[in-house]
């Protein structure tokens, strides 16, 4: 009896395993198939290729036009993630240490920009933003891709502060240190791979976004997925491909930091 039910088990086990192979490659063949077509020698995204060629990644790098798109999303993506991990670490740390009343209310408010559709949020910050004179401007661009960002830092700081242990600060008051060099000597640098991980979700999302920078962007602010979108609509050319195979590469590398962090978090985590 106890065999059958082994066997049963070992049954769904490779069921359960050919499902989630299956459905890892449906979700990533779409990835997947654009890669191939930015080594293309022809005019056109088809297949079969017609010949292999690195002639849409040198397009690319000596186009003034993609350069000054990547220029653009690099300099909102990492002051934008930048104020976000600033702004994330504080209000996770504060939500963290302190209890008071509408608690939950001001914790489901931090995390509204990642439920809200982003055309509304795009709408919403035209409005306000342009009797302010933000619209059209690096400023606006760097402050709507920061509010963006801040949610994911705040999960990712609440996250690892909840294996934090409290008395750790305790100890350091009790020495005489003052808060502030308990927060930089002690909870910080225990904390940091958890505020790593969070400035890179922001980054990430501030590198991918396309909406916000639609309705808020100006002609001087094209970031590099505005550019991609714009190329679709006028003009689609094989070096869209080659844009989107660099954006594809970019992503494993963060994610792959990304993961590196998590084990060093969980290995610090184990140590404490």
């Amino acid at each position: 009896m106890s065999g059958a039910v082994t066997g049963t088990e070992k049954a769904w086990r490779v069921v359960l395993y050919v499902v989630a192979i299956g459905g890892f490659f449906f979700l990533v063949a779409p990835i997947l198939a654009i890669v191939p077509l930015s080594f293309n020698d022809g005019q056109f995204l088809t297949y079969p290729l017609r010949g292999v060629s690195l002639r849409w990644y040198e397009d690319f790098f000596f186009s003034g036009t993609w350069m000054s798109s990547i220029r653009n999303s690099l300099i909102i993506g990492v002051v934008a993630a930048t104020i976000a991990t600033f702004l994330g670490t504080l209000a996770a740390a504060g939500l963290w240490l302190a209890d008071f009343p509408g608690k939950r209310f001001i914790s489901a408010f931090l995390l509204a920009p990642m439920i809200v559709p982003m055309v509304i949020y795009a709408v919403g910050l035209y409005f306000y933003f342009a009797p302010f004179d933000l619209t059209a401007t690096f400023t606006g661009l760097i402050l709507a891709h920061a509010v963006l960002g801040t949610p994911f830092v705040v999960i990712t700081v609440t996250a690892t502060l909840s294996g934090f242990d409290r008395t750790l600060i305790r100890a350091g008051l009790s020495l005489g240190a003052s808060p502030v060099r308990v927060a930089r000597s002690v909870v910080f640098p225990l904390i940091a791979p958890g505020v790593i991980f969070g400035g890179l979700f922001a980054f990430s999302v501030s590198l991918e976004e396309v909406i916000t920078v639609l309705f808020i962007g100006g002609p001087n602010q094209r970031t590099l997925p505005r550019e991609m979108f714009s190329g679709i609509r006028e003009n689609i050319s094989p070096t869209i491909a080659a844009a989107a195979t660099i954006m594809i590469v970019l992503a494993v590398l963060l994610l792959l930091t990304a993961e590196f962090l998590r084990r060093r978090s969980s290995r610090l985590q184990a140590k404490g």
